[in-house]
């Protein structure tokens, strides 16, 4: 593999992407997607691959708000695929924070110096792993992984871009609900977590989970059942004393 090249300080390459949108096609020019905005774009070997889907577009997603809050209009995650495929990854992956952009041709990933053959794995031409700060249509910074064998995930995650815009910004608490359907005391917990700022994952009993799973979760049989920065919290009233301490 030839030698990948940073390219800090120059122009993102002038490429129209057709992307399908509901039921219609739309024509998006990266002068749409970077003019007059500090865009994140993070780009990755394929939709749907190991390290993709449980690492590398979660953490930006779960991210968003915290770069938004630190001047990011907009995460583009950018994939040799097509528009039918990134739109179904970011569906299954509940990624409604991302902005999902298929170089189905692979003509933005060429004119970044990032196609790279992966014909070993039966992908084609695909993007190396890397991640970029774009201000108004200018490469501000890129983190490029290391040319290695395989597919090395060390630099383009996005603890490490936000640490390059704030290295002070405030990560958010992981939370996690159990709840079910028409509980009233669940709807007081997510009342109190919403009012409390706190964004939360919810696992809806007799969908996502059973009781087995509360049970051996927690001890307990009820909902809600909350969790919050790696700790047991319990129930709507515990959630409402350690909110109360915050």
């Amino acid at each position: 593999m030839s030698a990948l090249i940073n390219k800090e300080g120059q122009t993102v390459p002038n490429v129209t992407f057709p992307v399908r949108q509901g039921d219609e096609w739309k024509q998006v020019t990266t002068e749409s997607l970077f003019g007059g905005k500090t865009v994140v774009v993070f780009s990755l070997p394929g939709a749907f691959t190991p390290t993709c889907s449980s690492t590398h577009l979660p953490r930006y997603n779960e991210l968003a708000k915290v770069f938004q809050d630190n001047g990011v209009d907009e995460i583009i995650c950018l994939s040799v695929n097509d528009t039918f495929v990134m739109n179904a990854w970011a569906a299954s992956q509940e990624a409604g924070n991302i902005t999902m952009l298929p170089d189905g041709n692979g003509e933005f990933t060429a004119g970044m110096g990032m196609l790279v053959d992966k014909n070993d794995l039966g992908f084609g031409k695909r993007s190396w792993r890397y991640s970029m700060l774009v201000k108004d249509g200018v490469i501000d910074k890129m983190f490029i992984e290391p040319q290695k064998p395989g597919d090395p995930f060390e630099v383009s995650d996005a603890d490490t871009m936000l640490n390059y815009i704030n290295s002070e910004a405030r990560l958010p608490e992981s939370v996690t609900m159990i709840s079910k359907p028409g509980c009233q005391y669940c709807a007081k917990a997510k009342q109190m977590l919403s009012d409390s700022g706190l964004e939360y994952e919810e696992i809806v009993l007799g969908r996502d989970a059973s009781i087995t799973s509360v049970r051996a979760m927690t001890g307990q049989e009820t909902a809600p059942q909350v969790f919050i920065g790696g700790n047991y919290i319990g129930g709507s009233e515990a959630l409402e004393a350690y909110l109360s301490k915050q």
